[in-house]
């Protein structure tokens, strides 16, 4: 949806376009059921999983419905529906899935308060997404470039969910499960929280890239991929390296205070292989899909995922917990790597490297100042060190003035008050 949705409509086949989709669907849909049924049926599940998995499978269908939408929205442009959409799933997801889970309907909760929440917006922005459809068919050319891009994105996304996994199964395996649950408690820290950054700068970066490509060529998607790489670079590392610093405090309010100390050991490296995962999936593996090579993709990733049971399998029984914070991050460092070194086979994207060099070097000066300050804990440190850190940072980059950011900012500004 997202990545064929301007080249549609530059040939004028956009009905055509939607119309394939939404059979595709329909008949992934379809499989749906018998793939569920043959689950639930056969493999050896207890009774409060079986109900999750039932719940799943049926989230799956109205959830994929409403990330059409999402999709369609973000590649249009129309930024602020598609987050609203987001949105409105995580919320409702949450708060639903929390009524649930105190019915005590256990592991099955959130699939169903997701499920339940997707069919609500299904409800609301099914109507209209169908009527793009109007006046189009079904192409089965358009259906088998559909599936040559789209089969190797899935498989990719399989060997992403390993390399994500692979670490907490082998932390079970040789260690023990509370080992396991400082692990993910400083991997939600440092994970999630530059996760909200990474998604709001692509929820609109790679649709730009790829209409920057479509109608202007590869010279108007380097001068885009250039911009926002540097933005990109310019926002997140910072707060990679501000959530590494502020990982007490934040562990103080966030974790329980049993695993707080071990859990803010692990997130200044978890933040480390974040900064990784997200410079690599929302700007280098997008030279595979503007370029249409996504067979690529799996080849990119199967580096970093193979690499990261490998070392697992090494360093764990040597190392303990610290062993899988050193794998996972050199195997993100490695993915990236292969992203770069790869994409510049398929569509070669400009590394800011200017920008790289200025932002390391002011976010190392906010590193020495905010390193300085005293330590009192709790939500009065997360304030004093984040609000100390951003002004230094600040100050530095536009006293650099990285990236041509005063006369961006300057602009703004203008714009604004002749706005008003």
């Amino acid at each position: 949806m997202a990545r064929f949705l301007a080249t549609r409509s530059e040939d004028g086949r956009i009905a055509d376009h939607f119309a394939t989709l939404y059979r595709l669907w329909l008949g992934a849909a379809l499989a749906v059921p018998v793939v569920g049924g043959a689950v639930l049926a056969f493999a050896p599940l207890n009774g409060p999983l079986r109900i999750a998995l039932a719940a799943g499978f049926a989230a799956v269908l109205v959830n994929s419905l409403v990330k059409l939408a999402q999709e369609r929205r973000r590649a249009a442009g129309e930024v602020s529906g598609a987050a609203m959409l987001s949105m409105v799933q995580t919320a409702g997801g949450f708060a639903l899935g929390l009524g649930f889970a105190l019915a005590g309907l256990g592991g099955a909760a959130p699939l169903l308060g997701i499920g339940i929440v997707s069919l609500a917006c299904v409800a609301v922005v099914l109507s209209r997404e169908l009527k793009f459809m109007t006046g189009g068919r079904f192409d089965k050319a358009l259906a088998r470039t559909y599936f040559t891009y789209g089969a190797p994105v899935a498989l990719s996304l399989i060997l992403a969910l390993v390399l994500a996994s692979t670490d907490r199964l082998l932390l079970a395996t040789f260690l023990d499960e509370a080992t396991v649950g400082v692990y993910h408690a400083g991997y939600s820290l440092g994970s999630r929280t530059l996760d909200v950054v990474f998604i709001w700068l692509g929820m609109a970066g790679g649709p730009a890239l790829i209409q920057a490509l479509e109608r202007g060529g590869q010279p108007a998607l380097e001068d885009a991929a250039r911009e926002q790489a540097g933005v990109i670079v310019l926002l997140t590392l910072p707060a990679a390296v501000g959530l590494a610093l502020v990982a007490r405090p934040l562990a103080d309010l966030m974790v329980g205070e049993a695993m707080r100390e071990q859990a803010s050991h692990v997130t200044p490296w978890i933040a480390a292989s974040g900064w990784l995962s997200g410079v690599t999936t929302y700007y280098l593996l997008q030279a595979f899909t503007l370029a249409r090579r996504t067979s690529l993709l799996i080849v990119s990733m199967s580096a970093p995922a193979l690499a990261n049971v490998a070392l697992n399998l090494v360093l764990i029984p040597r190392l303990g917990l610290d062993g899988a914070l050193i794998a996972t991050t050199v195997s993100y460092g490695l993915g990236a790597v292969a992203a770069w070194a790869l994409g510049r086979r398929a569509c070669p994207l400009p590394i800011p490297w200017a920008v790289l060099a200025k932002a390391a070097g002011a976010s190392l000066a906010m590193a020495a100042c905010v390193a300085l300050l005293p330590a009192p804990g709790g939500l009065l440190e997360l304030v004093l060190k984040a609000s100390v850190g951003a002004a230094v940072y600040g100050a530095l980059v536009l006293g650099l003035d990285v990236a041509g950011l005063r006369g961006k900012l300057s602009l703004i500004l203008r714009r604004k008050a002749q706005a008003a």
